[in-house]
């Protein structure tokens, strides 16, 4: 039985990182090929082994979908205003 794929709503909200099968279902895998992808090194994405475990950074696997946010463009920092301007008052001078 093949898992249900994930939709690009779940891939966005996954957390930042996930384990394999969970990796795998994005890619449309079963349990059984995400794990052999992964023990050959073939996984489409990086695997990071924790114990006996594999975990994927959720960050690469949207990376991979295709599903990464477009970095906004920096905004120039504003100029900080002086809260209160200093009233400079000239003397008046006799004509």
């Amino acid at each position: 039985m093949t898992a249900k794929p994930l939709t690009v709503a779940e891939v966005i909200a996954l957390p930042a990182v996930v384990d394999i099968v969970l990796a795998g279902r994005a890619f449309g895998l079963g349990r059984t090929s995400a794990y052999a992808l992964a023990r050959r090194g073939e996984f489409p994405c990086r695997v990071v082994r924790v114990g006996s475990a594999y975990r994927v950074p959720a960050a690469e696997l949207r990376r991979e979908l295709g599903l990464e946010p477009v970095p906004a463009e920096p905004t120039p920092p504003v100029p900080s205003q002086p809260l209160v301007t200093k009233v400079v008052r000239k003397r008046r001078t006799r004509d």
